[in-house]
């Protein structure tokens, strides 16, 4: 049951104060140019909460945060909720129409961004009837009004905000927008209460973190899935975490870990099939104790190579922008490979099949979740958030399965679901047998419309290496190896090779490009 106390909390104080005082010279974040100790890191954060209010925004007012991973993130992030501001943190690599729509849609009253993003954002600007306020260290003017306090100045003035502003765990806190897969981004409103509880709960329990823990995530902080990998799991227990602006490369990703002897790393699926395929040194992988991947789910055969490579587990498991993070989980010397695992410890799950009644072991529903993490609501979009939060429950959009172990299997998005011969298949099922053969590097699988007019499934696939004079050979080759791997009505009716699969920025397969 839900507590109707409102608590006063306020998350920055929580992730900032004990660290500055138990473990001041402890090294928070280590960027690609500079480190910040915990103490410093807490000085700077109070320092840019004062220079809020010292530009003219209030408590309750809405900022944009588009910032490459380096330590202004933190601050920046941190820094707004201490002064009771509501960050909205926006994909860097978005383009210039759909920050526009985030600005207007929000309401956002300033901008804080990296110095290359200036440009862009001042170009919004020009055409915008709002007047916001825009940040960074890139003074494009010296007479524009917004840049006589650029970002290094406040961050570095000399006038704190030595009390975090009086805020309760069920208040509004911050935002994330979400990828916008299906429509207009939506702005998802998260709560005071949440970064904490997805420490507790998820961090915590099973990845047993510690302050010794260098934590190194390939996902950026501008996602769900990356800020509590690289911001919330290592400030709520004091450890270190590396920060990237840089492309998670191969070699990035390998010289972040060795340089930095990370003990844990989080991927997504799409990174770990490049790593695996790059004929790596088990050895770079030393100082790992662990892996974690999310985004979309771990195929068995990925999860298999990377244990005998580097000899660490690597954890899967399925997490939201709208639940902040993962809440079922693989959990240590307990994975199953191919699966999200059994829920979190806090979270309460449930399989609803079409007809509206919960599924039994063994049949498919769609995932619906409960737990202390979840979004208030969508941001201005009252049927989304209707369609999407009731109650206390909150809908995924993902399929599952549940087997008697009460391990829960993915069986893909509700809306690519295909009905063969009369029963569901999971695209993902066909994805991974297809991504088992070792001339796959990835797979896509959707359903196409025979001469018939009967839904069949179509495989799109990215090739470990150029194979392209022998396309018939290995079209035969793969559909004998899915026949005899899976039942055989499930195999590919067609196939496709691409140089590459349409994705998110999160690394997520955009099969409805495909479809389309």
């Amino acid at each position: 049951m839900k507590s109707n106390k409102n608590i006063e909390f306020n998350a920055a104080f929580d992730l900032i104060h004990e660290n500055s005082v138990k473990r001041p010279e402890k090294i928070a974040f280590i960027d690609d140019d500079n480190v910040i100790s915990y103490l410093e890191l807490s000085n700077k954060v109070k320092s840019f909460a004062q220079s809020l209010y010292q530009t003219g925004l209030k408590k309750n007012d809405r900022v944009i945060i588009c910032m490459d991973d380096c330590i202004n993130f933190p601050i920046v992030f941190l820094g707004s909720i201490w002064a009771g501001i509501v960050p909205i943190c926006v994909n860097t690599m978005l383009q210039k129409n759909d920050l526009k729509y985030m600005i207007e849609d929000s309401e956002a009253n300033a901008i804080f961004c990296s110095n290359e993003l200036c440009n862009k954002f001042q170009e919004i600007k020009d055409t915008s009837k709002k007047e916001i306020l825009i940040f960074s260290d890139n003074n494009l003017s010296s007479t524009a009004k917004e840049f006589n306090n650029n970002l290094s100045a406040m961050i570095n003035s000399k006038a704190l905000k030595t009390l975090p502003e009086k805020t309760y765990e069920n208040t509004e806190c911050f935002w994330l927008y979400s990828s916008g897969s299906t429509g207009r981004p939506k702005g998802t409103i998260h709560l005071h209460k949440s970064l904490k509880n997805t420490a507790v709960l998820y961090a915590k329990s099973i990845l047993k973190i510690q302050q010794e823990d260098v934590f190194f995530s390939a996902a950026k902080l501008f996602f769900a899935y990356g800020l509590g990998n690289a911001l919330t799991f290592p400030m709520s227990v004091g450890g270190t975490s590396i920060l990237s602006k840089q492309r998670p490369t191969v070699e990035i990703v390998i010289r972040k870990i060795i340089n930095n002897k990370v003990t844990i790393f989080f991927g997504v699926p799409t990174l770990y099939a490049v790593l695996l395929n790059s004929n790596l040194d088990p050895a770079n992988f030393k100082s790992l104790r662990l892996a974690v991947s999310a985004g979309e789910a771990l195929p068995e055969s990925l999860c298999k190579k990377w244990i005998n490579l580097t000899g660490t587990e690597v954890l899967d498991g399925i997490g939201s922008t709208e639940m902040l993070h993962i809440f079922i989980s693989n959990s240590i010397n307990n994975i199953t490979p191919g699966s999200s695992g059994k829920p979190v410890p806090g979270y309460e799950v449930r399989l609803i099949k079409d007809d509206n009644t919960e599924a039994e072991v063994d049949e498919i529903g769609e995932l619906e979740v409960k737990g202390p993490t979840s979004a208030k609501a969508y941001w201005n979009k009252p049927e989304k958030t209707s369609a999407t939060f009731f109650g206390e429950w909150t809908k995924t959009g993902d399929k599952y399965i549940k087997n008697s172990k009460g391990i829960f299997k993915y069986c893909g998005r509700t809306d690519d679901m295909m009905k063969v011969s009369g029963q569901y298949v999971s695209p993902f099922e066909i994805e991974a047998a297809l991504q088992s053969h070792p001339l796959v590097l990835e797979a896509a699988v959707v359903g196409k419309l025979n001469q018939d007019n009967l839904l069949k499934p179509k495989a799109y696939i990215v090739l470990n290496t150029d194979n392209n004079n022998k396309i018939n050979q290995i079209e035969t080759e793969l559909t004998n190896y899915i026949k005899n791997k899976l039942t055989p009505f499930k195999y590919p009716r067609w196939y496709e090779f691409l140089d590459s699969l349409p994705k998110t920025a999160t690394g997520k397969i955009q099969r409805y490009k495909l479809r389309d």
